[in-house]
């Protein structure tokens, strides 16, 4: 536990702004996704991020992860485009490219903040995380899916616990820490909406799968 500690120290937090929010998207099952963070904690090593930061000869090895832009106005950003009289309130994805509920979100909000825009403009959204943090935001949860279709991650891909790289404990102790508090902000939707969430874990099999991603640039890294 000592050794993930100080790997995870080095974690450089770089507070940037956004001009755009909402990123589109191809060949994914979805046609839009947002993403607070740029970099991912995690860095599990199946993501297929890291491949494309490959192809662009950035870091995708150990230093991946280490370095995270905070995008501190995609909130307010969103809320402007999601007002636009072009918008089709189409389902948005939060986290096609980064996990938007990684440790930085205990610090900066931005997940919430987007959810609570989403929430008031009564729009459909899913989420891909493996974070327990999601969890705190079971209130913004349920208020949102009952105005809109809302896709929340049953905590069931067992793949995970083999492949996070970061993961606060062991990664199988991750995954077992994560699965609880997926299942309970799954549950808290489930109960307080007439019909079921959209399955988010279809979502989660689109995006990481085995060479799934597009041959581009990721959703709106």
């Amino acid at each position: 536990m000592a050794e993930l500690e100080a790997r995870r120290a080095d974690i450089h937090y770089d507070e940037i702004e956004c001009k755009s929010a909402l990123n589109p998207v191809k060949g994914m099952g979805f046609n839009w996704s947002l993403n607070p963070y740029v970099g991912c904690e995690h860095r599990c090593s199946f993501c297929y991020v890291r491949a494309y930061e490959l192809r662009a000869d950035r870091p995708h090895d150990d230093r991946y992860g280490r370095s995270i832009r905070v995008k501190t106005n995609v909130a307010q950003v969103l809320r402007c485009e999601l007002a636009r009289r072009s918008w089709k309130k189409e389902t948005v994805v939060i986290g096609a490219a980064t996990d938007p509920y990684q440790p930085a979100e205990g610090r900066f909000k931005l997940t919430r903040q987007c959810l609570e825009a989403l929430r008031d403009f009564s729009n459909p959204a899913g989420i891909i995380t493996r974070g327990p943090m999601i969890v705190r935001d079971i209130d913004v949860l349920t208020e949102l899916a009952k105005r809109a279709d809302l896709g929340v991650p049953s905590g069931g891909h067992r793949r995970v616990g083999r492949h996070a790289a970061s993961a606060p404990g062991h990664p199988r102790a991750f995954h077992e820490r994560a699965r609880a508090p997926l299942a309970r902000a799954r549950a808290a939707v489930r109960a307080h909406v007439p019909r079921p969430p959209v399955p988010a874990c279809c979502i989660h099999r689109a995006v990481n799968a085995r060479g799934g991603a597009a041959p581009g640039a990721p959703p709106g890294a």
